[in-house]
């Protein structure tokens, strides 16, 4: 039961963290990824617009627990870039006021995130090393 409180939880991250960014103008977050200055500015765009989507969509299969293998390993790199950038803002000690994680809607500071984000990617990789215990009463369960 642990392993699927874990799923619903790191998948419940990415919903909401997708939606946030979704409900308002791309733009801003554009301005967030400007500001971790890692991406050249047609990156930062093409991630600004398409990035919300990936967390959206990978936050869904992980909380349903559809293809759940293959959700879970998505859920892994993403959380390992999110502390890449934000390790690297932080050694670089990039002015960030917010991580801009989450859209206009929960606001983390960069040295909370890094946290949160580490233990999120042990978490994730703890669920992947048991995915039997991570497919119970998952849309994969049922179709199985």
């Amino acid at each position: 039961m642990l392993y699927v409180f874990i799923r619903v939880m790191i998948g419940s991250i990415f919903l909401v963290s997708g939606v946030g960014k979704l409900i308002s103008p791309y733009q801003n977050f554009l301005y967030v990824i400007q500001a971790y200055q890692v991406l050249p500015s047609w990156g930062e765009v093409l991630t600004a617009q398409i990035f919300p989507w990936i967390e959206l969509i990978v936050g869904v299969f992980v909380f349903l627990g559809l293809w759940t293998s293959w959700s879970v390993r998505a859920a892994l790199v993403l959380f390992g870039i999110f502390v890449v950038v934000v390790g690297q803002a932080l050694i670089r000690h990039l002015p960030l006021e917010s991580c801009g994680c989450f859209g206009g809607w929960i606001h983390f500071k960069p040295q909370t995130v890094i946290v949160l984000d580490s233990i999120s990617l042990l978490l994730t990789f703890l669920l992947l090393r048991s995915l039997v215990l991570t497919k119970k009463f998952s849309l994969d369960s049922y179709f199985d």
